[in-house]
């Protein structure tokens, strides 16, 4: 507790920074609340084909309001990141279109989606005549944008950006950042659309990619915005036509956004995403404690303590398989659900490698709780991320580095 106490004295700046943001996206997100008269009538359930569900459209609006968008779809339907990311994307491209992802490359459970890696006949992009290529960063971890200027050809219909590092060992990228991609983009070819990953940003910074200019956005609800509340869901926002185009791929064409019974999901969407702000900054604190601890204790993390932070994401280079390991099962062992199962590295759904992944949380996989994960290849990196409170990072953090050194690993 006294190495506690002397971390926090060094990131006292890093809060005051982070407890700023916070307020600042209360209050805009409070005030899309009022404009739109969110009232208690809007949490009532549909069921069906949930035709005229106010509390539904009232949400979407809210989001589309928060974010600076022309629309929004916002469904507890959609089941993950990759989902709203799929949506998006197949909602968009044609064939013979192509989806240039300017940011390296993409997170590991997009292989699947856009045919680099899977089985034939599941459907993916290139299935369906839909090229990809993708821009690797410099060294310095920064988008190449001599080599995306070479690489945008008359059928690049799409611009992808991954807004975090995923299992990268790079910065994740503010939203100024994106801002300047999508300026740089636009000037070569204005219509081309520009899509951005925006899973695990929302709310760390006072705006969000819509806000400089990105035409589609999305995310999960089992992240930031859903504020530790939300059961399940995603989101898309952005130009109102390209959002119509990823709700017609939810539902089907003629249908798009007009049905989908929320089966009493909107209070708890509703009131996660009023959390949210809070919630994030919370998160990014503990962000900010265990990165200063682990570096005080001799490794080296990514983002640094003293870095301005874009996503809630901490990344720690354990360097061994048994300290990988040994790390997620101490963070597992410190959540409030399921502590006592004994993890171990499996096959996990869509990615390449074996993973991972400590998730001891009141929502399945949810990245907003408290929870680490890493996939098993060198050089066993752990990313931690969530936490509902402050306090709760702050012990299972401490308990993951008294269990390390009692295992001999520190």
């Amino acid at each position: 507790m006294a190495l506690a106490a002397k971390i926090e004295g060094t990131v006292a700046d890093q809060f005051r920074h982070i407890e700023e943001v916070a307020l600042y996206n209360q209050a805009k997100v409070l005030q899309a609340f009022q404009e739109e008269k969110v009232a208690d009538f809007h949490f009532a359930s549909s069921t069906g084909y949930g035709h005229n569900d106010a509390g539904r459209e009232t949400l979407e609006v809210v989001y589309a309001k928060t974010f600076g968008a022309e629309a929004a779809l916002v469904r507890p339907h959609i089941v993950s990141g990759t989902h709203a990311i799929s949506l998006a994307l197949y909602g968009v491209l044609r064939p013979g279109d192509e989806l240039l992802y300017i940011t390296g490359k993409p997170y590991d459970t997009l292989e699947e989606v856009i045919g680099v890696r899977g089985e034939e006949g599941e459907g993916s992009l290139r299935e369906f005549g839909v090229s990809f290529d993708c821009v690797p960063l410099t060294e310095r971890g920064k988008v190449n944008y001599e080599e995306v200027a070479r690489k945008i050809k008359p059928n690049t219909k799409m611009i992808g950006i991954q807004r975090s590092a995923g299992y990268s060992w790079r910065s994740s990228f503010p939203v100024e950042e994106i801002g300047e991609m999508v300026k740089f983009v636009k000037e070569i070819k204005p219509d081309v659309i520009v899509f951005v990953d925006n899973c695990y940003g929302e709310f760390t910074e006072k705006t969000e990619p819509t806000a400089v200019g990105a035409d589609l956005v999305v995310g999960s609800l089992i992240k930031n915005p859903g504020g530790g509340l939300a059961p399940s869901g995603g989101y898309v926002v952005g130009r109102a036509d390209l959002v119509h185009r990823a709700a017609c791929r939810l539902t089907s064409p003629g249908i798009g956004a007009e049905q989908g019974a929320m089966l009493g999901t909107n209070r708890a969407l509703f009131q996660g995403f009023f959390l949210a702000p809070h919630i994030v900054g919370e998160a990014l604190k503990g962000a900010v404690f265990a990165s200063a601890l682990f570096e005080e204790l001799g490794l080296v993390t990514h983002p640094s303590a003293n870095e301005r932070r874009t996503d809630i994401i901490q990344a720690v280079r354990l360097g061994t398989r048994e300290r990988l390991i040994g790390f997620c099962q101490s963070i597992q062992s410190a959540a409030p659900v399921d502590s006592h199962v004994n993890l171990e590295p499996w096959a996990m759904p869509g990615y390449a490698d074996e993973v991972i992944m400590a998730a001891g949380a009141f929502i399945q996989g949810s990245s907003i709780e408290l929870s680490a994960d890493g996939p098993i290849r060198e050089p066993f990196i752990g990313y931690m991320q969530g936490g509902l409170t402050y306090q709760h990072t702050k012990i299972a953090v401490l308990s993951a580095v008294a269990n390390l050194k009692a295992a001999g690993h520190l």
